[in-house]
């Protein structure tokens, strides 16, 4: 019974980032090595700063400056595989239904108002359009092509202009070739747009736009917005 309870024990944050890590070096043979190298780069740096300071009897400034490298070549090797890893995460769920809604609720936070539901879909080509309120105001992001968002996509802001029309909107296309945002830059993308509302003023328009409604389309099951987290710096 024992040994059932540890096997079913679910690994903690540190066993979570170190199977990621080797998820992430069965798809990116380059990682590891990127990573390794960053790592003996740095200690090199450490060990060029301790040496003198060893050769000139200063002890505790060797120890300090050797201490100094292996910490920060630990960090930056493991920056270099958290990297490595979001590029693999967001590639593996690039251009699929429900990509855009996995990454509004896992990797924007900061205030804003955000569903893994989209708010519009078109029937016939099953793309999506979604919405995200915050402090720049309210973000529609379409998935899929372009012509297939376009009918939904202008009745979205039809309704954006009547229901709060002093409100700046801002779009952005995700789409399946190299005309839209990457998905792996949205969330950076969305965030840096300047903030025009306060909190008050958020939860408002958030509030407004609850009562329009929207069409809940469900998630296929190979997206899951929770896996995205661990890929996060």
């Amino acid at each position: 019974m024992a040994k059932e309870t540890q096997q079913n024990k679910t690994p903690g944050r540190w066993g979570q980032i170190f199977t990621l890590y080797r998820e992430t070096i069965k798809v990116d043979k380059l990682a590891l090595v990127m990573s390794l190298l960053v790592a003996l780069l740095t200690l090199g740096v450490g060990l060029v700063l301790a040496i003198p300071s060893f050769a000139a009897g200063n002890i505790i400034g060797g120890i300090a400056y050797s201490i100094l490298g292996l910490t920060a070549a630990v960090l930056l090797s493991l920056l270099v595989m958290s990297n490595r890893a979001q590029k693999v995460a967001y590639g593996r769920i690039s251009g699929q239904p429900g990509a855009v809604g996995a990454v509004l609720t896992s990797s924007i936070r900061r205030g804003w108002r955000t569903s893994e539901m989209p708010v519009a879909v078109n029937p016939r080509t099953r793309d999506a359009v979604y919405r995200a309120v915050g402090a720049a105001g309210i973000v529609l992001i379409t998935e899929g092509s372009r012509s297939g968002t376009k009918l939904i996509l202008d009745e979205e802001l039809r309704k954006l202009k009547r229901v709060a029309p002093s409100v700046q909107v801002h779009v952005f296309y995700v789409t399946n070739d190299a005309t839209g945002t990457p998905l792996i830059k949205l969330a950076k993308e969305i965030t840096r747009l300047k903030r025009t509302l306060n909190r008050a003023e958020v939860s408002a328009v958030n509030n407004r736009l609850q009562a329009l409604g929207s069409f809940n389309m469900p998630i296929p099951k190979g997206i899951d917005p929770r896996k995205m987290r661990a890929a996060r710096k």
